[in-house]
């Protein structure tokens, strides 16, 4: 048997200048830079990876930041929004704050039984902050510009926008592990474990739609938690079984990952919460040098010279 997924690890987006995408998700935002390494599939690419002070599962939003990238484009066949979790009463504040950045801002708004607010980042990447007396897992740290009475505590939520729905559903909820908990018109909600912050999935059916297309201000995936390999693999021989193309197990670093694509189109991981993100730096130091993976050392030089110069939160990377 399968050991349930726990919810939401990370969620994966592309973005376009990566100064940019820093100073936004730091600096705006005040999550945490906890990995500054690249994108192993193709090293010339940074891939960036912000949460909460120890980067933990769950409240993960990474990057691959790719200077010139056309924009995207939202539509059937993609993760359209992605939640973060803000603690009860906090809305007031952020709105001030984001229009203060010139970030694009809508009006709050009620969905079920939350109050949130969309906005978007600076490559047009739609996101919402949730209110939530129960807000998820992240542990604020002292040096975020955030109070830690409005500060965003993980990923609280992803929407998938479908052209079709049984499948998706389906697949959520007979092999997933996922519950429907509730619905209103095209918006169906599928909650995983315990449910509430970090462990939803709401699933949005629009026949009709354009596909969307992946590249700047676009999702690219969203990954699952499993706590282990042992888990993994039974997720692999199960989603195979089924029928599902996935790919073999690959080593992340920080953590290790399966990726298929769902029915609907959009590209679906699941990866291990551990090792985490200490295993190459000290705790103290997340996010404050470009660290490789193994493979890609003796490239580092060729890589520095080749990848964009940035400036950190506090300090300069030369």
């Amino acid at each position: 048997m399968t050991t349930p997924i726990q919810g939401i690890h990370h969620v994966t987006a592309i973005a376009s200048d990566p100064q940019k995408n820093i100073d936004f998700y730091t600096g705006v935002l005040g999550l945490r830079l906890v990995k500054q390494t690249v994108n192993f599939d193709d090293p010339g690419t940074y891939h960036f990876y912000y949460g909460d002070e120890l980067g933990r599962p769950g409240t993960l939003l990474t990057f691959f930041p790719i200077p010139r990238a056309f924009q995207g484009q939202r539509g059937a066949g993609q993760v359209t929004v992605t939640g973060l979790s803000i603690p009860d009463g906090a809305l007031d504040y952020w709105r001030e704050r984001l229009e203060a950045s010139g970030a694009r801002v809508e009006e709050p708004f009620t969905r079920f039984d939350e109050t949130a607010l969309t906005f978007y980042d600076p490559d047009d990447l739609q996101l919402e902050l949730v209110e939530s007396k129960t807000p998820g897992p992240g542990v604020v740290g002292q040096a975020s510009p955030i109070p830690e009475s409005a500060a965003v505590r993980g990923v609280s939520h992803v929407q998938l926008q479908e052209e079709g729905y049984e499948r998706t559903a389906a697949l959520l909820t007979e092999t997933l592990g996922f519950r429907l908990t509730q619905s209103a018109d095209n918006r169906f909600r599928f909650e995983a474990g315990t449910g509430g912050h970090g462990a939803t999935v709401d699933l949005v059916c629009t026949p009709g739609a354009l596909p969307g297309r992946v590249a700047a201000g676009s999702v690219h995936h969203v990954a699952f938690r499993t706590p282990d390999d042992e888990a993994q693999l039974a997720w692999r021989r199960a989603l195979i079984e089924l029928g599902y193309n996935v790919s073999p197990v690959m080593d992340r670093q920080y953590f290790h990952s399966i990726y298929f694509r769902e029915p609907g189109g959009v590209l679906f991981e699941i990866a291990t919460d551990a090792p985490g993100f200490a295993v190459d730096e000290p705790v103290e130091a997340l996010g404050t040098s470009l660290r490789l993976p193994p493979a890609q050392e003796m490239a580092r030089a060729m890589l520095e010279r080749r990848l964009p110069k940035i400036t950190l939160p506090g300090r300069a990377n030369s």
